[in-house]
C-alpha cells in the first residue's frame, strides 16, 4: 500500500484539488491512502478566530470568512445541489456550537477543537471530488485511528492503540483522511504539532507496513537550500534517513522532524516530489549508499537568542542546567542551538506558543538574563571548510558554533 500526503498548497483552491486527481492518475490510485492538510491558509485563519474568541472579539466573522472560502472552492468542483455543501455547513455549525458552549479556559484545548476542522473539511471535499470523478475511496476520520495523550497542540502518539486501530483497515481499499490530528482517551481532538501532517502520514505508513510514502510539495524535492531564500540550489536526489533527520533537526522546512523515525524503523522509502511535476523523480530518502553529502543551507527565522548568567560569577553547574531545562519543558520552548561558558549559557530558542516572556520572568528570579528576539539561525551542512569567510559576508553574527562540517550562526 502507498501513502501520499498532500499539503495545504496542493489543495488551496478548486484547480489545485483537480490537480491532485491528475497526480493520482499519473502515480496510480490503487491501494493508496491519502493524508490531507487544511486548504491554503485555513489553519492560520482558524488560529486567528481562536485568538479573537479568547479576546472576546468578533470571532464569528473570521469563521464565516473561512466557511465562505470553502464554499467557493466547492462551487468550482461540484454542482450546486451536491451534498458536500451541507457537509461543509455541518462542520462550521460544529465549530460555532462548540465555541458557544465551551467553558474551558484552556487555550490549547480550544485551539485543537477548532483549528482541526480545517483538515476535516479539506479531506471531505477532496474525498467527495475523487468519488465524483470515479476515483473510488472511503473517507476516514483520523481521530478514530491515531490515539494520543491529552497534551493539546503537541500530542504524543499511543503507538500500541494506534497500530491496533490502523491494522483493521482493508489494504485493498483507497482511503482519504486528515493530517495533523488524533484524539485522546475522551475522544477530544488533539493536534500533533504545527505542520504535523507529514507525521500523520508516517504514522499511517508505519502501521500499514506501507510500500512507500510520498509527500507532495511545490518544490522539486529536498534541495540544498530553500530556493526562495538561497540562490543556485540543487536537488538532492538520494539521501539517507540519518541525513534527512539531521536536516530536519536543523530546520529544513520541507521535512517535519518527527516524520523520519517511524519510516526508518521499518525501512519504508520516503519520497519528496512536486505536485506540479509529478512525473519527475524528486528526492528519495532511504537506506542508501548513494547519499549526497552536498553543501546545504538552512535558515530558521523568528528565533530568540537568550543569554543566562549566574549572578555571583559561580559556574553554570548541573543544578542550574536542570532548573533551566525544566522551565523550558514547562513552557514548551525548544532549543535550536546551545552554547555554554563557565558562568553563562547561550540558547537559540524556538517559541511556538509565545511563552518566552513568562520563561524569562521565571529565570530572572535566579539569573541575569538577556533576550534578543527576531533573530535567525543559519546552518550550513557538509560545509566546505576551506573558505569560511563567504558564510559571514553581510551578517552580524551574535553567536556561532562550528562542528565537524557543520557551521551554525545566530544573526540579526
Amino acid at each position: 500500500m502507498k501513502v501520499f500526503k498532500f499539503g495545504g498548497a496542493s489543495v488551496k483552491d478548486a484547480e489545485s484539488v483537480k490537480n491532485v486527481a491528475l497526480v493520482l492518475e499519473n502515480q496510480g490510485f490503487e491501494n493508496c491512502l491519502l493524508v490531507v492538510s487544511a486548504m491554503g491558509k485555513t489553519t492560520n485563519a482558524l488560529e486567528k478566530a481562536v485568538e479573537f474568541y479568547f479576546k472576546k472579539d468578533q470571532y464569528e466573522e473570521e469563521i464565516e470568512k473561512v466557511k465562505q472560502n470553502h464554499i467557493d472552492i466547492a462551487k468550482g468542483l461540484f454542482s450546486e445541489n451536491h451534498s458536500v455543501f451541507s457537509e461543509i455547513s455541518l462542520f462550521f455549525d460544529d465549530i460555532d456550537a462548540f465555541l458557544r458552549r465551551n467553558k474551558s479556559p484552556n487555550y490549547n484545548f480550544v485551539y485543537d477543537q477548532v483549528v482541526s476542522c480545517g483538515e476535516m473539511i479539506s479531506s471531505k471535499i477532496l474525498s467527495e471530488y475523487l468519488n465524483e470523478i470515479q476515483f473510488t475511496n472511503q473517507w476516514l476520520d483520523a481521530r478514530d485511528y491515531i490515539k494520543t495523550d491529552d497534551n493539546y497542540r503537541e500530542g504524543s502518539v499511543n503507538w500500541a492503540k494506534t497500530e491496533e486501530n490502523i491494522s483493521t483497515l482493508n489494504k485493498t481499499v483507497c482511503y482519504v483522511t486528515q493530517g495533523f490530528i488524533g484524539s485522546d482517551d475522551n475522544n477530544f481532538t488533539v493536534t500533533l504539532g504545527r505542520e504535523g501532517s507529514d507525521y500523520s502520514a508516517a504514522i499511517f505508513a508505519y502501521c500499514l507496513d506501507a510500500d512507500s510514502m510520498t509527500i507532495w510539495k511545490d518544490v522539486p524535492g529536498v534541495m540544498t537550500g530553500d530556493p526562495r531564500k538561497f540562490e543556485n540550489v540543487s536537488l538532492l536526489s538520494n539521501i539517507s534517513y540519518e541525513e534527512a533527520i539531521e536536516m530536519a533537526y536543523y530546520g529544513a522546512s520541507v521535512i517535519h522532524p518527527k516524520t523520519l523515525q517511524p519510516l526508518k524503523q521499518k525501512h519504508i522509502p520516503f519520497f519528496v516530489k512536486s505536485f506540479l511535476e509529478p512525473e519527475k523523480s524528486g528526492t528519495k530518502v532511504s537506506v542508501t549508499d548513494k547519499n549526497k553529502y552536498e553543501e546545504s543551507y538552512i535558515l530558521k527565522e523568528n528565533q530568540i537568542l537568550m543569554r543566562i548568567a549566574t549572578r555571583d560569577f559561580s559556574f553554570i553547574a548541573e543544578e542550574h542546567l536542570s532548573m533551566i531545562f525544566k522551565e523550558l519543558a514547562k513552557n514548551k520552548i525548544k532549543i535550536s542551538l546551545m552554547q555554554n561558558s563557565a558562568i553563562s549559557l547561550a540558547l537559540c530558542l524556538e517559541d511556538k506558543y509565545g511563552n518566552i516572556d513568562v520563561f524569562n520572568e521565571e529565570l530572572s528570579q535566579n539569573f541575569n538574563t538577556e533576550v534578543v528576539k527576531n533573530v535567525s539561525l543559519f546552518t550550513v551542512r557538509n560545509a566546505d571548510m576551506k573558505d569560511l569567510n563567504r558564510f559571514y559576508k553581510n551578517k552580524k553574527v551574535l553567536l556561532e558554533q562550528i562542528s565537524r562540517q557543520t557551521i551554525q550562526m545566530v544573526t540579526n
